[in-house]
C-alpha cells in the first residue's frame, strides 16, 4: 500500500531526499524512502528552520511499524504505512515538528522501449482449459483446435526453408508426421499434466535406430579401453551396468554417457603420455622462448649496435655483438638489479647490474620504439617473477575485455583481442608469450551459451599460451556476461567468490540493460569486476547516470561485514568494464565532420565531446575512477564486417536515427590509495568484425598482499597501535543531527565506532564535525610486514538513524615512518558528500618489510637525454628526483585525476639516499644515538633510543611539502628528534613570485619519489623548479635497499645537491678536484637483498613550504613536540 502513497519515494538516497525537502522549503514538509542501514525499515524525513530531521521507522517481530521519536514520548504502533502518517499529523508525537505538506514524487520520464533481445522464450501454453458448461467445452476445443494448428503452422512454415534432400525419404516423412500432428498431441499432453513429449521421443527413437545400436556395439570396446587406463575398475563396471542392463534408456542419455567415457579415456591417455616425458601440459610453468631484440648501446658519445637476448627460462640476459654471434657474456637474473625507464626519451632504457668484481654497473641502452623497450621490461620483469623463489606471488597481472557481440556469433579467431593487438597501446609482439594470471572477459548482446562461450574462450587462451585456464566465476543476466579465469596455480590461492547481478531496464525491471558482476579475494587482496550494459542513446545521458547509481547501491558483493560502503569501496581494486553506451555529444550534422577527425586520429579534440568525459570531471559518475588515455579510435557503429566504415544511420518508421561514432566501450579501474598498478595496455582490436562494436582490452600489473605467517612468537611480539587523532569532518546536509566514524578493516577483529563528535557550523548546506577524542585500534598482528599493506575504511554515520553520511579510506602505509596527516573526499552512493582530516599515527612490532618484485622497474626522470661517459657507474647511481615507480608517476600517459586523498608523508627516497658530511646535521640530536622508529609519534620524540651499530647519527630532512621529520637507522628504524625543534620556515628563504605574478602562479612544490612504490599512476610527473629549495636531494642508488656506505663524507655535486639556498651554510668540499665530483669507491653488494638503510651520514634539514589549504581543514599548523608517546 506504501508504494500507492504520493508521500513515499522507495529507495531514493539521503541525499536525494534533503533536496527534495530543501526545493519543498515549509516547515512539516516530509517524505518517506527506506532505510539505507536497516533492510524493511523506513526513514522519515521532516524540513523544520531549513534543516532536515531523520527518524527510523521500525518492524517489530510482528511486522508492526514504530516511530524512533523523542525519549518520553510513548511508542505507538502500526500495522499500515498510511495509518502511522495520519497519527503524526498531530501535535506532541515527538517529532520537531507535526508532518503537514507531503512531497510528492517527481515525474520520471517513461522509458522509451529499445531494440533488446530476450530471453528464450518457451513455446505458448494458453489452452482453454476444460469446462462443465457444453457452450465453454465447444468453445474450448474450437481454442484448442486453433492453438494446436498455431504451433503446427509455425513449425511447417520452418521446416519449408530447410534442406532435406540429403535425408532419407522415411526420416522426412517421419518429421513432416510429426510437425503436422504429433507436436499438437504433446502439447495437450503437457497441458494435462505429463511433460514427457512422448511423440517426440518415439521420433528420435526411430531417427536415432542406427545410432543406437551402434552404441550399444561400442560401448564394451571403450569400457574395456578405460579398464586399462585406470587403476580403480569399479568406474566402468558402474557405467556398463547402467548402460548395458537398462536398455530403456534414452538415446541422449546413452549419448551423455558415452561422450564421458570418451572424455575420460583422452585425459587419462593425455595425463598418462605426459607424466611419461616429463611434460605438464595443463601446468605449464613457462614455455617462453628466448627473445632478441636488437638496441643501440651509447658510450662516450659513440652509438654502437648491440643485440640483447632474454632467456626467461634460464633466467639470463645475453649482451651480443651481432645476432648470431656468443653468447659468452651474460648476466644471470639475480645480478639484474634494476631498469630504469627515461621518460624524456621513451626508447631509453638503463639496466642497473652487479659486476662480477662486485661493483654496480650502469648500462644505458636505445631501442627501436617505445613498444620494444616495454616489451623488454615485461619479459625481465616475468624472469623475476620466476626466479624469485618466493612462495607466494607479490604481483599478479590482469587481462580485461569487453566486447558488444551484436548479437552475432564471434569469427574462428579471436586470440588478438586475448594479446592486445590492434590500435591504441597494444602489447608488443615480443610480449605476446606471457600468459595473464587473470582473465577477465566481459560482453553484452552474447548470443550464445555460457558454456559454449567459456569453451572458445578457453580454447583461444590455450592456443595462445598452452594452458587450461580454470573457471573462477561467472555470471549472466539474459545477454550480459562475465567470466573469470585464472592459472591452474592460483586455484588455491583465490577464495571468497561472489557474484551477483543488477536489472536496469525499463522501470529496472528487464535484464536488457544492467550489470553482472564477479569478486573474490586473492590471498591477502580483494578484487571487483563489474561488467554493464548501461542504456542507450545519445540524449540519455542521465538514464545512464543514474544506470551507475543504482548499480552501485545495489550490487550485492564482498562480504556483508561491509555493508556500511558500496561496491567503490569494498575493494582493494576495482575494474568497471562494458558498453557504458555513453556517446559523443555533437550534432548529428557533424557525422562526417567527426569521421574525418578520426581518420586523421584527432582523439583528443573528439573526447572533449565524450559524454563520459565530461560527467566524470563534474563528479557526476565514476568519481575517483581512473582510466588509460584513450589512444585508439571509436569503437561504436561500425558497418559489421569491416572497420573502415562507420554506420552512423538508421532508418526507423519514426525518422532517421544517428548513433554518431563513439567510445561506447571502456575499461575504468578504483583502487585503494598507495598501492601498486600499472597499465600496459589499453585499445581495441582490427581484425573482429562480426559485430558494430570492436573488443576493448586492458592489461594491469597488479599488486597482492600474501596471507601473512608471521615469523615471530606471537607470544613475544608486541601489540600494535593504531591512531586515529584531531579528525575533522566536513559534511554537505541539512541535518542537525550527531555523528560518529565506524573504522572498518580485515586487520581488525570488529569494527571500531568513535565517540560523538561536536557539530559546529559551516557554510550553508554543510556542517563541521570535530572528534577531539583520539581512537586506537588494535591490529590482530603489529608485524608490518602486514600491518603497512593494510587499509582502514572509514564510515561517518548520524546517531538517529545509524545512516553513513560519506565513506572514504586510509592508507596504513601512509604512516609508515611518522605522525602522518590526511585528507580524503568522503563519498557516499557515488555522490561527493565531504571530507575527513586529521592525523594517523602508526605503532608496530619490530619487524621489516621484505622488498617487493614490483619494484624492479622505475622511471628516471631525466633532464636530457645526453649519454653518459665510461665510467659513470662509480657516480651516483640516480639523483633522488631523477627515478621512481612507474605506477607512482603514471610515466606521463595521462592526466591529472582527482584521486580523493592526500597524505603528508615525508620522503624517504630523499631521507634513505641523501649522503652529506656529519657537520652539516641540523637539530638538537646526539650525535651518538638513534631512535626506534617502532613507535611513530606526532610529538617526534622516541621513548626507548638505540645506539647504531657504529654510533653514528642517523640523518634527518624534512619533507617538501609538509616539513615533517623523519629518517631511518640502519635495520630501517627511523628515529625521531629528542627535542622541540622551532618551525622550519624561519631557518630558510624562499624564492619570490615573479613580479606582477601572483603567488599562486608559482610551480608548486614537488615530492621527490618513494623510496618504495606508492602507486598513483595516473598523474603526469609535475615539472621540478631548476634551482628552488624544492630541487631534490642526491641518491646514489637507484635500487630499493641501498648499499652500505663507509663513513668518508661524500660531496655531492650540483646536480646531486641541487642549488645551494640562502641561509644554509656551505657544504664541505675535501679533494675535490676539476669534473664532476666522484662518489669514494663503496663495499659493493645486492642491495636488492638488503633491508639495510644508510645511517651513517646526516643530512641537512630541507625547507617546508606552507601546507596547502585543502589538505588540513582545522589541523594545527605546526606540530607541537610534547612527551614521549608510553
Amino acid at each position: 500500500m506504501s508504494t500507492l502513497q504520493p508521500w513515499y519515494h522507495g529507495n531514493i538516497t539521503r541525499s536525494t531526499a534533503e533536496g527534495l525537502l530543501s526545493k519543498a522549503g515549509k516547515d512539516g514538509s516530509f517524505l518517506l524512502r527506506d532505510s539505507e542501514s536497516i533492510q524493511g525499515a523506513y526513514a522519515l524525513c521532516v524540513l523544520y528552520q531549513n534543516c532536515v530531521y531523520t527518524y527510523r521507522i521500525l518492524p517489530n517481530e510482528e511486522k508492526k511499524l514504530s516511530v524512533q521519536a523523542s525519549e518520553g514520548v510513548p511508542i505507538r504502533f502500526f500495522t499500515l504505512l498510511p495509518d502511522l502518517v495520519e497519527a503524526y499529523h498531530k501535535e506532541n508525537m515527538g517529532l520537531v515538528t507535526r508532518l503537514q505538506f507531503p512531497v510528492q514524487k517527481e515525474e520520471e520520464p517513461e522509458d522509451e522501449p529499445e531494440p533488446m533481445s530476450l530471453p528464450p522464450q518457451l513455446p505458448p501454453r494458453n489452452f482453454a482449459g476444460s469446462s462443465p458448461g457444453n457452450d465453454n467445452k465447444e468453445e474450448s476445443l474450437k481454442g484448442g483446435e486453433f492453438t494446436r494448428t498455431s504451433i503446427s503452422d509455425i513449425f511447417l512454415q520452418r521446416l519449408q526453408h530447410v534442406d532435406m534432400s540429403s535425408i532419407p525419404e522415411d526420416q522426412q516423412q517421419s518429421i513432416l508426421e510429426y510437425f503436422h500432428y504429433n507436436v499438437a498431441a504433446d502439447a495437450e499432453q503437457v497441458q494435462n499434466g505429463n511433460p514427457t513429449l512422448p511423440n517426440l521421443k518415439m521420433l528420435i527413437f526411430n531417427l536415432c535406430k542406427n545410432l543406437n545400436s551402434e552404441i550399444t556395439r561400442a560401448l564394451p570396446s571403450l569400457e574395456a579401453l578405460q579398464k586399462v587406463l585406470e587403476q580403480p575398475l569399479s568406474p566402468g563396471v558402474r557405467l556398463r551396468s547402467m548402460l548395458s542392463v537398462d536398455s530403456n534408456q534414452s538415446v541422449a542419455f546413452k549419448l551423455e554417457q558415452l561422450t564421458r567415457l570418451l572424455y575420460s579415456i583422452e585425459d587419462k591417455t593425455k595425463n598418462a603420455v605426459f607424466e611419461s616425458v616429463g611434460y605438464d601440459g595443463g601446468h605449464r610453468n613457462s614455455l617462453i622462448p628466448p627473445v632478441t631484440f636488437e638496441v643501440k648501446s651509447e658510450s662516450l658519445g659513440l652509438s654502437t649496435k648491440m643485440f640483447l637476448k632474454v632467456d626467461v627460462e634460464s633466467g639470463k640476459l645475453f649482451f651480443k655483438k651481432s645476432k648470431d654471434g656468443p653468447e659468452d657474456k651474460y648476466y644471470v637474473h639475480n645480478k639484474i638489479l634494476q631498469l630504469v625507464k627515461s621518460q624524456k626519451v621513451h626508447t631509453k632504457l638503463v639496466i642497473i647490474l652487479e659486476t662480477e668484481k662486485e661493483k654496480t654497473l650502469r648500462k644505458e641502452f636505445v631501442f627501436d620504439d617505445s613498444k620494444k623497450r616495454e616489451g623488454f621490461c615485461q619479459l625481465l620483469q616475468q624472469m623475476k617473477n620466476k626466479h624469485s623463489g618466493k612462495a607466494e606471488p607479490d604481483m599478479i597481472t590482469i587481462f580485461v575485455g569487453t566486447w558488444n557481440m551484436g548479437n552475432a556469433n564471434p569469427p574462428p579467431n579471436i586470440t588478438s583481442w586475448f594479446q592486445s593487438k590492434g590500435q591504441g597501446r597494444t602489447r608488443d609482439d615480443t610480449a605476446n608469450q606471457i600468459p595473464h594470471d587473470i582473465y577477465v572477459i566481459g560482453t553484452q548482446e552474447d548470443p550464445l551459451g555460457e558454456n559454449q562461450w567459456m569453451d572458445i574462450v578457453k580454447g583461444a587462451l590455450r592456443h595462445i599460451t598452452n594452458i587450461s585456464f580454470k573457471l573462477v566465476a561467472s555470471q549472466t543476466l539474459w545477454n550480459i556476461r562475465i567470466i573469470v579465469l585464472a592459472k591452474p596455480e592460483h586455484e588455491n590461492r583465490i577464495s571468497h567468490i561472489f557474484s551477483d547481478s543488477v536489472k536496469t531496464g525499463i522501470a529496472n525491471a528487464l535484464g536488457n540493460k544492467g550489470a553482472v558482476g564477479v569478486s573474490f579475494m586473492f590471498n591477502g587482496t580483494s578484487f571487483g569486476f563489474v561488467n554493464s550494459h548501461l542504456t542507450s542513446g545519445s540524449e540519455k545521458k542521465l538514464r545512464r547516470n543514474q544506470n551507475y547509481i543504482n548499480i552501485l547501491r545495489f550490487l550485492n558483493l564482498s562480504d556483508k561485514k561491509l555493508n556500511p560502503f558500496d561496491i567503490t569501496h569494498r575493494f582493494t581494486h576495482l575494474f568497471w568494464l562494458g558498453d557504458l553506451n555513453y556517446r559523443i555529444d555533437q550534432p548529428s550534422t557533424e557525422a562526417e565532420s567527426i569521421v574525418v577527425k578520426i581518420k586523421q586520429q584527432q582523439y583528443p579534440e573528439l573526447l572533449r565531446s565524450d559524454q563520459l568525459t565530461t560527467e566524470r570531471h563534474e563528479g557526476k559518475v565514476f568519481l575517483h575512477f581512473e582510466e588509460e588515455e584513450i589512444t585508439f579510435a571509436p569503437t561504436y557503429r561500425f558497418e559489421r564486417d569491416t572497420r573502415d566504415k562507420y554506420a552512423y544511420t538508421k532508418a526507423k518508421a519514426t525518422g532517421t536515427k544517428y548513433n554518431l561514432p563513439s567510445w561506447c566501450d571502456r575499461v575504468l579501474r578504483k583502487s585503494y590509495p598507495l598501492v601498486h598498478v600499472v597499465c600496459h595496455s589499453y585499445g581495441c582490436t582490427n581484425d573482429i568484425m562480426t559485430s558494430d562494436h570492436s573488443p576493448v582490452f586492458a592489461t594491469f600489473d597488479v599488486g597482492v598482499s600474501s596471507q601473512f605467517i608471521s615469523k615471530h612468537d606471537p607470544t613475544k611480539d608486541s601489540q600494535g597501535v593504531i591512531k586515529f587523532m584531531n579528525c575533522v569532518a566536513v559534511l554537505t546536509t541539512k541535518s542537525k543531527t550527531k555523528f560518529f566514524i565506524e573504522f572498518h578493516s580485515s586487520c581488525l577483529d570488529k569494527f571500531v565506532k568513535s565517540p560523538e563528535g561536536d557539530n559546529q557550523e559551516n557554510a550553508d548546506d554543510s556542517i563541521r564535525v570535530r572528534f577531539g577524542s583520539q581512537v586506537e585500534l588494535i591490529p590482530i598482528i603489529a608485524d608490518p610486514e602486514y600491518l603497512l599493506d593494510q587499509h582502514i575504511l572509514i564510515s561517518v554515520k548520524s546517531t538517529d538513524c545509524d545512516e553513513s553520511y560519506g565513506e572514504g579510506c586510509v592508507a596504513l602505509r601512509a604512516a609508515e615512518s611518522s605522525y602522518t596527516e590526511f585528507h580524503i573526499t568522503l563519498t557516499h552512493h557515488g555522490e561527493r558528500t565531504g571530507s575527513l582530516s586529521g592525523g594517523i599515527q602508526v605503532h608496530t612490532s619490530e619487524g621489516k618489510q621484505t622488498e617487493k618484485l614490483y619494484d624492479f622497474v622505475k622511471v628516471e626522470r631525466d633532464d636530457s637525454g645526453a649519454p653518459r661517459g665510461k665510467g659513470d657507474h662509480n657516480r651516483s647511481l640516480m639523483s633522488a628526483a631523477d627515478f621512481s615507480n612507474p605506477s607512482y608517476m603514471g610515466v606521463g600517459y595521462k592526466s591529472q585525476v582527482d584521486k580523493g586523498w592526500s597524505y603528508s608523508m615525508p620522503d624517504k627516497k630523499a631521507n634513505s639516499y641523501t649522503h652529506l658530511a656529519k657537520d652539516t646535521s641540523v637539530g638538537n640530536i646526539s650525535p651518538k644515538k638513534t631512535y626506534d622508529h617502532s613507535v611513530r609519534s606526532p610529538t617526534g620524540k622516541a621513548s626507548e633510543p638505540a645506539k647504531s651499530e657504529d654510533d653514528v647519527p642517523a640523518e634527518m630532512f624534512d619533507n617538501p611539502l609538509y616539513g615533517s621529520m623523519s629518517s631511518r637507522s640502519k635495520d630501517g628504524e627511523a628515529p625521531q628528534r629528542k627535542d622541540h625543534l622551532s618551525p622550519p620556515e624561519t631557518m630558510f628563504t624562499f624564492p619570490k613570485a615573479p613580479e606582477g605574478g601572483a603567488e599562486s602562479e608559482r610551480g608548486p612544490p614537488v615530492p621527490t619519489p618513494r623510496n618504495r612504490s606508492y602507486t598513483y599512476s595516473d598523474t603526469k610527473p609535475q615539472p621540478i623548479p631548476s634551482g628552488g629549495p624544492c630541487s631534490a636531494p642526491p641518491a646514489p642508488s637507484a635500487g630499493l635497499q641501498p648499499q652500505s656506505y663507509t663513513k668518508k663524507p661524500v660531496v655531492p655535486s650540483r646536480s646531486e645537491g641541487g642549488v645551494a639556498m640562502a641561509g644554509r651554510p656551505p657544504l664541505p668540499m675535501k679533494g675535490q678536484g676539476p669534473g664532476p665530483p666522484q662518489l669514494p669507491q663503496i663495499k659493493p653488494r645486492d642491495y636488492r637483498d638488503s633491508s639495510e638503510l644508510p645511517n651513517k651520514l646526516r643530512g641537512p634539514s630541507r625547507p617546508s613550504p606552507p601546507i596547502p589549504k585543502e589538505a588540513h581543514h582545522e589541523l594545527a599548523p605546526a606540530q607541537k613536540m610534547g612527551r614521549p608517546m608510553k
